[in-house]
């Protein structure tokens, strides 16, 4: 209300009650399995199959989720979750999977004070999250004190690494520069590198304190502090080195004077060209990549270092190793004879087996895929995402009958509540008709309108084997499916037909006849079919509640899902609706709202009718809130709508003319 004081006229603006209901998504997929790498037991957001190698390792063989996520993209899928489970060593003879670690010190060779611990992970809001595998051993961690404060400050490299074709090649790379091991600080390590890192996560658990001078990680930097020891030797300058062949020699020739900015290129060729002397692949590699750096800034606070780095380019590489200089002017430069230790692998990372190597099997089993709802592990990590719609467990498919079946029904019932949809799979034993009869009566108990299941599987070719055809099951690939028909048609229109096909998929593992399709779908069995042209199609869509005998009101696919979609999409959109006054305005505010989004959908042809009467209602009003449900706090809405089925069976009667008889 305004508050009038003076002769004029006053503005004042006033609700038009519209309160926009936007549809929520449709095709957001999760995916929970094996996987190489990855954070375990969270919910990590996929935008692309790029994102996933990223995050997870890409394609790996003993994981059939990652297959899925493949297919998932390829046929039309926008957005994933990923669920990394992973071996906790609970079980009996099981190996729990450990993410790759060192210990960091502030002295050359390991000695010296323990200065943080290095584990392979990253953040997750807020907290640690350990990245357990051996994908962990070939992260690297580089020391170096070329500061703004050599004396106080220290810089930080991390660089995960891969050989390809023989060579060490860079995967990814993190710089952290200028940092200290104070506590209380801007620019104290740890919670520089914890806050930004995406390979590494950095702690001091269980490590005594640190001295009071709060030393830091020095690197073997085969050189001296002091630096600028005497004169630069004249020319020739004889030194050596020693990458564990023998010593090779190095030769500096200069004219004139030289400084040490100077010495630095032609110190750092010397000792390349020593390489040739090499007699091993792992000698030639640290010497002929070897670095030269200049530390310091050439004062009388921060005067100049050198500090030899051994090549890191070859697969030959250890970042153990030892790189000696020596020679008769090694003492007039100031150079020391140290290991060349200035870079750390983290090590001892394992991905984890249901079985005691060998062999290694990192599958897990029923119980940790389930995983525990108090705790957000295995399915209920899911409980941190907003929204998913599809659910796919590929993996459940290989485990025994009973797991299987455990798994798959909570599942199900986790879906239900919420709404979600799940794509159960077959395992790879059932590759015929009556195989897949019997897997149906034996699996009766996971009968649901929220889940559907296809046969027969798929063969996909394998990246990691040639391109060889490998059997998959369908789940990753039908969800992409879903998404691409969603984007193009909407949640309302079958899966299916001729618009299902299924790209990537070269063959099927079992080619049905129409007969045998027509004895599969009153069944509820939703059938993949190859027909020339069109090849690989998706051929039905029905829900495994969707068997004649059951009658259920869910029978198909696309009315189940758009159900699910009305149901979230109110829930989210009505929101406003809790404690506002329970009268006669609110209820006209929510059939406005209510019936404008309904609307919409009708008018993207989601219903049955020619007119909106005909396609759907919305009812609030006394009939529906009575006396007593307001006196209770309570407000109902009562929506209803026309689904469009799909025309599952197509009857085309053709008579013959039999013309004009008469005379």
């Amino acid at each position: 209300m305004v508050q009038v004081s003076f002769p004029g006229v006053y503005i004042q603006e006033k609700s038009s009650g519209v309160r926009t209901i936007t549809g929520v998504a449709t095709s957001i997929a999760a995916f929970i399995d094996t996987f190489p790498r990855g954070v375990v037991n969270e919910a990590i957001q996929c935008l692309s199959f790029a994102d996933f190698e990223r995050e997870f390792g890409g394609i790996n063989s003993l994981s059939a989720a990652s297959y899925g996520v493949k297919q998932f993209f390829q046929n039309g899928g926008n957005e994933a979750w990923i669920v990394r489970v992973a071996n906790d060593g609970a079980a009996a003879g099981s190996v729990a999977a450990v993410a790759a670690s060192q210990v960091i010190t502030d002295t050359a060779g390991g000695a010296g004070n323990d200065m943080f611990r290095a584990q392979a992970g990253r953040r997750i809001r807020g907290e640690a999250a350990l990245n357990p595998g051996e994908w962990g051993n070939n992260v690297l961690i580089d020391v170096d004190d070329d500061t703004t404060d050599p004396e106080t400050l220290f810089n930080l490299t991390i660089t995960e690494v891969r050989v390809d074709n023989g060579r060490q090649t860079v995967v990814r790379t993190e710089t952290y520069r200028n940092l200290t091991m104070q506590e209380g600080v801007s620019n104290n390590a740890l919670s520089v590198v914890n806050e930004a890192s995406r390979l590494v996560q950095l702690d001091r658990d269980g490590m005594p304190a640190l001295p009071a001078a709060a030393p830091f990680p020095r690197p073997a930097a085969n050189g001296t502090m002091g630096g600028n020891v005497g004169a630069i030797p004249a020319s020739p300058i004889d030194l050596s080195v020693d990458a564990g062949g023998g010593a090779r020699t190095v030769t500096v020739t200069y004219t004139g004077t030289l400084d040490y900015p100077g010495l630095r290129p032609l110190l750092e060729q010397a000792i390349r060209d020593a390489a040739n002397a090499a007699t091993t692949p792992a000698e030639r590699a640290l010497i002929a990549g070897a670095t030269v750096k200049l530390v310091g800034r050439g004062t009388v606070a921060s005067p100049y270092h050198l500090q030899v780095l051994a090549g890191r380019g070859g697969a030959a590489y250890d970042p153990t190793a030892t790189l000696t200089i020596g020679g008769g002017d090694v003492a007039a430069l100031g150079l020391n004879s140290t290991p060349n230790d200035q870079q750390y692998a983290l090590d001892n990372g394992n991905n984890g087996s249901r079985t005691a190597p060998p062999p290694e099997d990192p599958r897990v089993s029923g119980t940790l895929l389930i995983g525990n709802l108090a705790a957000k592990t295995g399915l209920y990590a899911l409980e941190d995402v907003d929204l998913f719609n599809i659910l796919c467990i590929p993996c459940a498919a290989d485990l025994g009958a009973d797991d299987m079946r455990a798994v798959y029904s909570e599942a199900t019932t986790y879906c239900g509540s919420r709404r979600a949809f799940l794509l159960i799979d077959i395992p790879d034993a059932v590759a015929s008709l009556e195989g897949m009869q019997t897997w149906l009566a034996q699996n009766d108990s996971l009968r649901s309108n929220n889940a559907a299941v296809y046969f027969p599987r798929t063969f996909v070719p394998d990246p990691v084997n040639s391109n060889r055809l490998r059997s998959l099951a369908p789940s990753g690939t039908i969800a992409g499916l879903f998404a691409r028909t969603d984007a193009t048609r909407g949640v309302w229109k079958a899966p299916a037909g001729t618009d299902g096909r299924l790209e990537n998929v070269q063959d099927l593992a079992y080619l049905l006849t129409d007969l045998q399709n027509g004895a599969l779908n009153p069944l509820g069995v939703n059938c993949l079919r190859v027909f020339p042209i069109y090849g690989p199609l998706s051929w039905g869509a029905r829900t495994l509640d969707g068997a004649d005998q059951l009658a259920s009101e869910w029978k198909y696919i696309p009315i189940r899902r758009l159900a699910l979609f009305i149901e979230e999409s109110l829930y989210r959109g009505t929101k406003w609706v809790v404690f506002e006054p329970n009268d006669e305005p609110l209820w006209a505010l929510i059939r406005l709202n209510v019936g404008v989004f309904m609307n919409g959908l009708f008018r993207q042809g989601a219903f049955q009718g020619s007119t909106p009467q005909q396609a759907y209602y919305v009812k609030c009003d006394s009939e529906t809130t009575t006396q007593a449900d307001r006196n209770l706090g309570i407000v109902n809405i009562e929506v209803g709508f026309a689904p469009l089925k799909p025309a599952e069976f197509v009857v085309i009667t053709i008579q013959q003319i039999a013309g004009d008889l008469q005379v």
